[in-house]
């Protein structure tokens, strides 16, 4: 499956690092030139560096084959534009996005994001107890 990560952050390095080491083909967006140079040195060549929210840039990522992308930057408007482009002008199969505020989940889901993920909402389930009956 090739995978298109869009943020080098802790959870694009982690990402990125687990899906190389399950087999699948990554690359990893990050538009930092420091975070992306440190990035390269722990994953090697399948660091780009750029916007994930251009077009153009996109198009330079073989985004037209990708199976999915995956937007986990801290900035939830980043991720929705980033994967509304994939799916609207790409035709990617699948987008997933990180939403760092819960309340954008529902609007991710509207506009179209296949899968929108809150840590915290993921957080506070975990923290409910078990319903008995």
């Amino acid at each position: 499956m090739y995978v298109i990560v869009v943020g080098g952050g802790t959870v694009g390095y982690y990402m990125s690092r687990d899906l190389l080491e399950r087999g699948h083909e990554v690359t990893l967006i990050e538009k930092d030139s420091r975070r992306a140079d440190w990035l390269e040195t722990q994953l090697g060549s399948i660091v780009m560096r750029g916007d994930g929210c251009e077009v153009k840039f996109l198009s330079q990522t073989g985004i037209e084959r990708a199976d999915a992308i995956v937007a986990v930057t801290a900035d939830d408007e980043d991720n929705l534009i980033a994967l509304q482009m994939a799916k609207k002008h790409f035709k990617v199969k699948k987008a997933i996005a990180r939403v760092n505020n819960p309340s954008n989940v529902e609007i991710f889901k509207m506009l179209g994001v296949d899968d929108a993920v809150s840590a915290t909402d993921v957080l506070l389930a975990a923290l409910e107890p078990p319903i008995t009956t």
